[in-house]
């Protein structure tokens, strides 16, 4: 872990480094980026205009003027109509001739006084492909692949559709005053819009611009915006780290990757970090896409990056003082109002010393706007300081090289998944669904045919022995294949939070080479959005009731797998973990533990909840599948706190197996305990029979401390802040949480 800790350290020194040398090219990107900071403040927003004001329009041909979007053209041949323009969706203020490819759209409006605008904003609802101008002057396009003014027939390179007849929101872009890119004068301006079709038959177009402005005057000078429209969040200061992506107003998209940068603020935990900081965590080239199967219906949208190089490959960088790598998600926990039910999660999963995604809660700003709490994270992976497993190579193809290392899903395909084979064995009863594997590291393409047979072979042998009358010699059964504590725990924390998608979506599992052990290791956690209560359907808001069941009452889809109820029936499996509740209930899962961790973080995201939630303005509505609809951010706080006292009691007097007939080690071991807890200054450990090593970590397992330590050792803790710490013992395995209170 030491090595694994001085090698971040060493990355991110050079990375430094390297935005020292580079210091005077970022300044520059800032002022290109964000303009200059002023003092005044936007007082409100208001709408210069609408879709469906008066616009000149025409469906244009080879003998239309390039010099249409010029302040000085003569439009007066073309006609004049109430936007938005187009066929096919009914939400057309003035209809143009169906499978037209393209619409130009010229509109005259008025400054009044520009001393007073602070912020632009262009909404636009479009199908396929638009470019819009002001005075002759681009300054926003999405779909038009070429450079510079596009031809009158030309195709859009991309499928776009229409939102505002779905009820969603209209993509929008945002400007600070001092670098729009357009010559917005005071006096007489002209907007021109043109929106092209996909193909030369489409059933649908849809052009309807909105032009809108912030002001900081609180005088009326136009008109209200829209019923739909948000207005902007303006990021000053926070307390979480600050990303800041940048993609020259380019959409980013289901795939491919497009070229981004990405800028991260962070000053220390506990710090506050300002919007017109220098990026000192990082800054550099990315590649980022949209991500996400079922939350892509979303409009706050989840993004998958790669760190990239001068030359757009992948690049390894260390952020956060994490492990190197190049591939990061930023999660967004939209239908979680609590904002933490995965960072709770992966939490738990690395206290009970299984690795799961590091997490680090942030604010993010797209292309100059705010657009939400995220959730920064490792993808998983085969990596040191990630899944840590031998990596598998195409010429690994004999002896112990073929058998590891492969990570394997059991997963929805509808985000592009491949399904690499499906079991002989059926879910379990009483479901009639097949069990489908998919590879996920190295992926399915990636493989040689050897390889694919080989851990295929390996879990359809472990399935058939599960499945067999001998499943339970401790010699030959199942637990020849597989780390059964790994699956002890990945079903507790599946069945503490009531994960409905656990075990059937998300369940990930990797297997060691032979030379590591070569067994199947159930983990990483992922994806645990709808666990803790946040699922209104299949019993997914019940404290009560095994996850495992799943099959009993909602099977039809994707299914559980049998392992999960079959490996419960081996007596001394069941009795394993019974013991290992009991054990991580006297630590990492016990009442106080939990709730103080969910306390620590809803306390650092008050603010940082406020300004997403003024941004997304969705507490107190339902947003799918909330079993749960809280009125305030803290209320979404107290359900989730409530609900897992509630199941952790039902856990309690239901578990499985019991604990009596696992040998008596760890129920006769003696308790160490650390006083006075809570403590202003120091602590003695009581109970400590021999010299071990003292591990402090922050509630985010930030390592504070690393120490040797003895039973007369007193632990001087008055350089830390007010907080709740994480006190590991290395040899002892033992962990507990203490408070620092002065």
């Amino acid at each position: 872990m030491v090595s694994l800790i001085h090698l971040t350290k060493i990355t991110k020194y050079f990375n430094l480094i390297f935005i020292k040398i580079k210091r005077t090219l970022i300044l520059i990107f800032l002022l290109l980026l964000y303009g200059t900071f002023s003092n005044a403040q936007t007082d409100h927003f208001e709408t210069i205009v609408y879709d469906t004001s008066a616009w000149s329009y025409k469906v244009p041909n080879a003998s239309t003027s390039m010099n249409w979007i010029q302040p000085g053209f003569n439009a007066s041949t073309w006609s004049s109509g109430n936007g938005g323009f187009g066929f096919g969706d009914g939400d057309d203020g003035t209809l143009i001739p169906t499978s037209s490819i393209s619409v130009f759209a010229r509109k005259e409006f008025t400054i009044l006084d520009i001393s007073v605008i602070q912020k632009v904003i262009f909404n636009i609802d479009y199908d396929d492909a638009f470019v819009a101008y002001i005075n002759g002057v681009e300054f926003a396009r999405n779909g038009i692949t070429s450079a510079g003014q596009p031809t009158y027939n030309q195709l859009a390179g991309i499928s776009h559709e229409a939102k505002l007849y779905q009820n969603q929101y209209p993509d929008q872009y945002y400007f600070d005053i001092s670098n729009f890119p357009a010559p917005l004068v005071q006096g007489i301006n002209v907007l021109c819009v043109e929106v092209h079709n996909q193909t030369a038959n489409s059933s649908d177009l849809t052009c309807r611009p909105f032009l809108s402005v912030g002001l900081n005057s609180t005088h009326i000078s136009y008109y209200p915006t829209p019923s739909w429209f948000i207005s902007p969040v303006i990021l000053s200061t926070s307390t979480l780290p600050i990303v800041v992506l940048n993609t020259n107003n380019v959409e980013i998209l289901d795939e491919p990757k497009i070229h981004a940068t990405m800028g991260i603020i962070f000053n220390g935990d506990g710090n506050v970090n300002s919007f017109s900081d220098p990026f000192n965590e990082f800054y550099g080239e990315i590649g980022i896409e949209q991500r996400g199967s079922s939350s892509s219906g979303f409009p706050m949208k989840s993004y998958g990056l790669e760190t990239w190089g001068p030359d757009s490959s992948n690049y390894n960088v260390s952020i956060f003082d994490w492990p190197i790598d190049n591939d990061w998600i930023l999660y967004a926990p939209y239908t979680d109002k609590s904002l933490i039910r995965n960072v709770l999660t992966y939490h738990i999963g690395n206290e009970m010393g299984n690795y799961s995604p590091r997490t680090k809660l942030c604010e993010v700003v797209l292309n100059n706007e705010y657009i939400g709490v995220y959730v920064f994270m490792e993808r998983i992976k085969i990596k040191p300081g990630r899944v840590n497993i031998d990596a598998l190579l195409p010429q690994d193809t004999f002896e112990n090289e073929l058998t590891g290392g492969y990570i394997v899903k059991i997963d929805k395909t509808t985000a592009g998944g491949i399904i690499a084979w499906n079991s002989p064995h059926l879910a379990s009863s009483p479901s009639s669904n097949q069990i489908s594997y998919q590879l996920h590291d190295p992926e399915i393409t990636e493989l040689q045919q050897s390889q694919l047979s080989y851990i295929q072979s390996y879990i359809t042998a472990w399935e058939n022995v599960l499945d067999g009358a001998n499943f339970m010699d401790p010699v030959n059964g199942f637990r020849k294949y597989i780390d059964v504590q790994s699956f002890i725990d990945f079903m507790l924390v599946n069945e503490l939070s009531k994960n409905v998608d656990g075990y059937r979506i998300s369940t990930f599992l990797h297997k060691k080479r032979f030379s590591e052990g070569g067994k199947l290791v159930a983990g990483p956690l992922w994806d645990f959005n709808l666990g803790w209560g946040n699922a209104n359907y299949c019993y997914g808001g019940d404290t009560y009731g095994w996850e495992i069941n799943f099959n009993n009452y909602c099977a039809g889809g994707l299914d559980n797998p049998f392992w999960w109820k079959r490996m419960l029936e081996d007596v001394l499996y069941a009795n394993e973990v019974n013991c290992r509740w009991f054990n991580l209930r006297n630590t990492v899962l016990s009442n106080d533990y939990l709730i103080n961790y969910i306390d620590s973080v809803a306390a650092i995201l008050e603010i940082p909840a406020a300004r997403n939630y003024n941004k997304w303005p969705i507490l107190g509505t339902y947003v799918w599948p909330n079993n749960f609809i809280g009125q305030t951010y803290q209320e979404e706080i107290d359900y989730m706190k409530s609900w897992t006292i509630a199941r952790l009691n039902w856990m309690d007097n239901n578990m499985f197996g019991s604990c009596s007939n696992v040998g008596s080690e760890t129920l006769s071991k003696k308790a160490i305990t650390f006083y006075p807890n809570p403590t202003n200054s120091s602590l003695k450990i009581n109970g400590l029979t021999n010299d071990d090593v003292l591990i402090i970590k922050d509630v985010f397992g930030k390592i504070i401390y690393e120490l040797n330590v003895n039973s007369q050792i007193i632990i001087d803790l008055s350089e830390l802040q007010n907080g709740l710490y994480l006190l590991e013992l290395q040899k002892n395995k033992t962990t507990t949480k203490i408070i620092l209170n002065r």
